[in-house]
């Protein structure tokens, strides 16, 4: 094994991951510039898309700044530091002040625009072979190091379930995201596993009312909707690997909505927090999730 394709231990939720184990691999990049035919079909094919460098690494990393400058005066960075490295303070912020300014954030202007930059609609408007749709309900966080709890094992349409499935969603790091910083994980090959749970759900779910069938937290579904927090005990059942990557300030994954992914641990040295944006785009003529008509907010059980 070369010294470049050796991997960190990685942790999730109390669970670890190692080369040893075989159940870590790479994400496999993908120019943004390669013709969309052959992207679809790496898409198709991968169930996700790696694009390096697609976005303006500057414009990124002004947002980085933009985002923890607004976050400063609730005690989250570190005192004397640039808010663009987002160094954290290492206690006694002001929580009840970052969730308000947290719901400002999903609400900016600038943060609109940021999801709406003009590569990501282009992108999505050669993907789609149509005028792209972004959700209005979009997603942005910050990690911090040596955070216990990560996002568990999943796939998108679980919450999305009322409207259409030819949805697909674009992970964002804000700022250059190392895999021992954790970050996005993706288990191969499993938009065919993301297909057949779904399916299984849908004949559980039959009895139930509409409402409880679009719900992620209906009796066939976990209290979180997720699948596992056990990454390890799933890349087993399905005989995979979790696969990793060093994402850059400038990059974005996307995913189809039976994709199953997952988050690890922020488990640098040096205190630095993990910012991303999650956002979803379909096609504009296709049926939309109306429950994903609004901003953000921390009750709206989705």
């Amino acid at each position: 094994m070369s010294v470049q394709d050796a991997l960190p231990t990685l942790k999730s939720n109390g669970f670890t991951l190692d080369m040893a184990a075989n159940r870590l691999g790479r994400l496999v990049a993908s120019d943004p510039s390669t013709s969309i035919v052959t992207l679809r079909e790496q898409f198709a094919t991968q169930g996700y898309l790696w694009l390096k460098g697609i976005l303006p690494r500057d414009g990124v990393m002004r947002f980085r700044e933009r985002f923890f400058t607004a976050l400063e005066p609730a005690g989250l960075l570190k005192q004397g530091t640039n808010p663009r490295d987002g160094i954290y303070s290492g206690g006694n912020e002001d929580n009840q002040r970052i969730a308000k300014t947290m719901h400002e954030i999903v609400r900016w202007s600038a943060y609109e625009s940021f999801c709406l930059q003009e590569p990501i609609w282009l992108f999505y408007e050669r993907l789609f072979d149509g005028a792209p749709y972004l959700h209005k309900r979009k997603l942005i966080r910050y990690t911090k190091p040596q955070e216990v709890s990560s996002t568990g094992a999943h796939y998108d349409l679980t919450y999305l379930r009322a409207g259409t499935d030819r949805v697909a969603t674009s992970w964002i790091p804000i700022g250059d995201c190392s895999v021992e910083m954790g970050g996005l994980v993706y288990l191969e090959g499993s938009d065919v596993a993301g297909r057949q749970m779904e399916k299984e759900f849908s004949i559980q779910n039959t009895n139930l009312s509409r409402e409880e069938q679009i719900s992620a937290y209906n009796k066939s579904m976990s209290a979180t909707g997720w699948l596992t927090k056990d990454l390890p005990a799933l890349a087993d059942k399905w005989n995979s690997r979790w696969l990793v990557a060093d994402y850059e300030a400038g990059d974005m994954v996307i995913h189809s909505a039976y994709m199953i992914h997952a988050a690890t641990g922020n488990d640098v040295k040096d205190s630095q927090m993990r910012l991303s944006t999650d956002i979803r785009f379909q096609r504009v003529s296709d049926e939309v999730d109306v429950r994903w008509n609004n901003h953000y907010s921390m009750d709206d059980m989705l």
